[in-house]
This record gives C-alpha cells, sequence and structure tokens, in this order.
C-alpha cells in the first residue's frame, strides 16, 4: 500500500534509490546522490504507478511512496493539571 501525500505536503527522504528521475517533460535518470537522506521537499504531483513529483532544492524528482514520509512535527498532547498534578511553584489560593 502507498502512502498519501496532497499537493503542497513536506516529505522528508528515508531512503535513496538506485537512481532518482527527474520530473521535467523529458525525464532523466540521475544519480541518487543530488537528493541527500533526511532531505525535505515539497510535494508537486501525483504521477501514475506510485510516484510523486517532489522539488528539492537541487531540482524536482520522481519519487515512490517507499522513498519519503510526511515531514510535519508531530506535536505532543499539551499537559493539562491532572496529568502532571498542581504546580508547586504556584501560589496557595485560600
Amino acid at each position: 500500500m502507498s502512502k498519501e501525500f496532497t499537493i503542497g505536503d513536506k516529505v522528508r527522504v528515508v531512503a535513496l534509490p538506485a537512481y532518482v528521475k527527474t520530473a521535467e517533460s523529458m525525464p532523466m535518470l540521475r544519480p541518487p546522490n543530488v537528493i541527500k537522506i533526511g532531505e525535505e521537499g515539497t510535494i508537486l504531483d501525483r504521477q501514475p504507478g506510485g510516484y510523486w513529483s517532489v522539488r528539492f532544492t537541487n531540482g524536482a524528482f520522481l519519487l515512490e511512496s517507499q522513498y519519503i514520509e510526511s515531514a510535519r512535527e508531530e506535536q505532543p498532547p499539551p499537559e493539562t493539571e491532572s496529568d502532571t498534578g498542581p504546580d508547586p511553584l504556584a501560589p496557595e489560593e485560600n
């Protein structure tokens, strides 16, 4: 099953394929060192066959879903007083 992204999502490279294909009208194969593991890009379009067109600093490339993941920062849930107990530094109420 392929991962689903929407156009404009930020993604991060988690693995490199043997070669990367440029996302141009005349695509070319490039060595994988044009992008780096951990590099972040933006989804431009979905292509047939589970490929995503992703814009990186060195250009736009077609990558399969298995090579990218969402780069959204996972926000921890906000702490509530019941989770941490009363604040020991807060003044006592009478």
